[in-house]
C-alpha cells in the first residue's frame, strides 16, 4: 500500500453527515454517510462473487456512528441501520474519493432501473405506459 492513499485526517460531520478525508498532497474530499454505505466493501453489500451485489436503497438518512481504526490499513465505519462489517481500506477509500461522481451516477441508475429509491420513507411506482 501507498502512504499518499493513507490520509492525514479523518473527520466526522455528523450534522450534515460528511466523512472528509485530507491527504499529504492538500486533497481533501467529503463523502457522505450514505455513499459510504452503499459502496460498503461487505459481502452484505458486495456478494461473494461478481454478479452478486446487493443493490442498497433507502440510506439517505445513515448517519455513522462510530469510527474505528483497523490496524495500520484500515477504518471500520459503523452506520447507524447496524451494518458495521465493511473494512475500508486506504486504498478502497482513496478510490471512492477520486471515484465518487462516476459511481454516485451508477448508483443513482441502479436505483432508477431497479425501481427503488434513496428514501425509505418513500415508495416508488412505476406506472408504466
Amino acid at each position: 500500500m501507498s502512504e499518499q492513499n493513507k490520509p492525514i485526517g479523518v473527520k466526522l460531520h455528523s450534522r450534515s453527515r460528511q466523512l472528509e478525508l485530507e491527504y499529504a498532497g492538500g486533497e481533501r474530499y467529503s463523502l457522505s454517510c450514505e455513499f459510504l454505505r452503499v459502496y460498503s466493501p461487505s459481502a452484505e453489500v458486495l456478494g461473494h462473487g461478481a454478479g452478486q451485489e446487493v443493490l442498497q436503497t433507502g440510506k439517505i438518512k445513515v448517519a455513522i456512528t462510530a469510527i474505528k481504526p483497523v490496524g495500520n490499513y484500515a477504518l471500520q465505519l459503523v452506520f447507524d441501520d447496524d451494518h458495521d462489517s465493511g473494512l475500508y481500506s486506504w486504498r478502497y477509500l482513496y478510490d471512492l474519493c477520486r471515484d465518487q461522481d462516476a459511481k454516485w451516477k451508477h448508483y443513482l441508475e441502479r436505483l432508477e432501473a431497479a425501481g427503488e429509491g434513496r428514501d425509505p420513507d418513500v415508495q416508488v411506482l412505476s406506472l408504466g405506459e
